[in-house]
């Protein structure tokens, strides 16, 4: 049997995707996952048939601190642990998804010549996947524009669980009898990890979107704070999101890739408020600007936040959800897991 090695970590977006490409493996492969003591930790001791691999995770952080002239020293530790590891399960492949946690792993890989894949979400390339781009075999992307001028990167687009397309609307309808049917729905997501920032301004405007929406709110597990109030449900996390997305007429989202291309293959309209840059390098704004640009969303940046902006843009997503729709239509339709498959068996010994 083929052995894999998936790697990747610290947000559901670096961790899903890679997920989304082993349901298309099939049985042909014995998969393993090599990650840190994050959230594909917690994630993946409950996906049957993939054994897990702890490493040391090496993380830059993005601001002046004593800590990162330790990297140098925790990332050759990483990368002796990722090298033991793989030299025990001798993969045919290696997947990577990015994220600072495959890095030592990419570069054990490369290091004991097995062939690696890795995959690029945003619309700019992350710190992580430009060093993973010197030692990789191939970059697939989620965006035709991030191929350009690197011979190395193939357009794919992005992975997507088979759970995400499966969903039931009317489980959540029913779980919620008290809403009013007469109302447009609203999904709120702030990723993986929460959005205070989303999360806060909804609690703030919660009357005035209640008014016009029936409002399903997953605030993340970190969140604290409770709400309630007529046609609002607040849900921390939600596993079963398939039937979430299902029952959403429009989406306020956070801007990371992983996200807004399931909302786009789902025709999901969209306002995004992506990450700021002063805790980010930019890479949802990016994301968020290309998807208004294409009409498939509306975006409204941190720094220029007002609430009635706010209200009045949700609302124009949803009286206009039928141009977003169409503009999404006309999207090349095409399953990036089969894309990366055939390269995965492309590039093997």
């Amino acid at each position: 049997m083929k052995k894999i090695v998936l790697t990747g970590g610290g947000t559901a977006g670096h961790i899903y995707p890679a997920l989304a490409v082993r349901e298309r493996l099939g049985k042909d492969y014995e998969v393993h996952f090599i990650g840190g003591s994050g959230m594909e930790k917690n994630i993946l001791a409950n996906e049957k048939n993939i054994i897990f691999h702890e490493i040391s995770a090496v993380k830059l952080e993005r601001k002046l601190t004593p800590k990162n002239f330790l990297i140098p020293f925790k990332l050759f530790k990483s990368i002796d642990e990722a090298k033991k590891v793989l030299a025990e399960i001798k993969p045919d492949v290696i997947f990577s998804k990015g994220g600072f946690v495959s890095v030592p792993t990419v570069i054990a890989g490369r290091k004991l010549k097995i062939p690696i894949i890795s995959h690029e979400s945003d619309l700019s390339m992350g710190l992580a996947n430009k060093i993973i781009l010197r030692e990789c075999d191939y970059m697939c992307t989620s965006f035709k524009s991030t191929c350009k001028n690197n011979k190395k990167c193939v357009y794919t687009g992005q992975p997507i669980r088979k759970k995400v397309f499966n969903g039931d609307r009317t489980s959540i309808e029913n779980s919620i009898p008290s809403f009013d049917k007469n109302k447009p729905n609203l999904l709120v997501i702030g990723g993986s990890l929460g959005a205070k920032f989303i999360n806060d301004k909804v609690w703030k405007n919660l009357d005035a979107l209640t008014n016009k929406f029936n409002v399903v709110h997953i605030t993340g597990k970190q969140a604290k704070e409770k709400h309630s109030a007529s046609c609002y449900r607040q849900v921390n996390y939600a596993e079963n999101i398939g039937d979430y997305l299902a029952y959403a007429d429009i989406v306020l989202s956070r801007a990371g890739s992983g996200a807004i291309n399931e909302f786009l293959a789902l025709k999901i309209p969209m306002l995004l408020l992506p990450l700021s840059k002063k805790c980010s390098r930019g890479d949802q704004i990016e994301n968020a600007k290309l998807f208004t640009k294409l009409g498939f969303a509306d975006m409204l940046e941190e720094e220029k936040f007002e609430d009635k902006i706010f209200i009045a843009k949700l609302q124009r997503v949803y009286l206009n959800s039928e141009n977003f729709k169409q503009n999404m239509k006309k999207m090349q339709n095409f399953d990036a897991c089969d894309k990366i498959i055939e390269l995965i068996n492309k590039i093997q010994k």
